[in-house]
């Protein structure tokens, strides 16, 4: 039941337990390189964190998402890229992800945002009306995991390249700050 989640932006008491839930969410996702807490730590210090979401309950964090800004070869303005969503394993599959994708998307569109693109699950996020977008595409990922929804009539044609902190990996000292 979702009556008592909270959704707000991160606060920097909050880092700490962001890195824990990222950890905990992405233990054992065969998938994931485990460095998702390096990415959003090096997106925070880049100061390329444009939307930081916490969901909160009972004064406990039990999930987190990053929007972070996205550049087109085309050239199209204002798009963001989604990631990474965390949720603590005992809360997933309970409508945490689904309100923080929520609210980070309705917040990227009062931003005047044109669009959003992410990596990951087809089953999951189709939900929200993200697509495969023919023409569109990142570098060293497969078509069927890369997906977009453009707010407005049309996506962007090219590649997507995310934020350089999406290379972090915890190998630098820079990395685990």
């Amino acid at each position: 039941m979702l009556s008592n989640i909270i959704i707000r932006d991160e606060a920097p008491a909050d880092i700490e337990a962001i890195g824990q839930i990222t950890v905990a969410a992405f233990a054992t996702l065969s998938v994931s390189r485990h460095t998702e807490q390096f990415i959003i730590a090096a997106l925070r210090r880049a100061r390329a964190l444009s939307v930081s979401l916490v969901a909160e309950s009972a004064g406990e964090l039990i999930g987190h998402i990053a929007f972070s800004p996205v550049v087109l070869s085309d050239g199209s303005a204002g798009w963001y890229g989604m990631g990474p969503l965390s949720v603590v394993p005992s809360r997933q599959r309970a409508g945490v992800g689904t309100a923080l994708v929520q609210a980070g998307l309705a917040r990227l569109s009062g931003l005047s945002a044109a669009g959003c693109c992410l990596v990951g699950h087809p089953a999951y996020y189709t939900r929200f009306g993200f697509r495969p977008v023919p023409g569109l595409s990142v570098d060293g990922v497969p078509d069927e995991f890369f997906f977009a929804l453009s707010f407005g009539a049309a996506c962007p044609q090219g590649r997507v390249a995310f934020h350089p902190a999406f290379f972090a990996d915890g190998s630098s000292a820079e990395d685990v700050r």
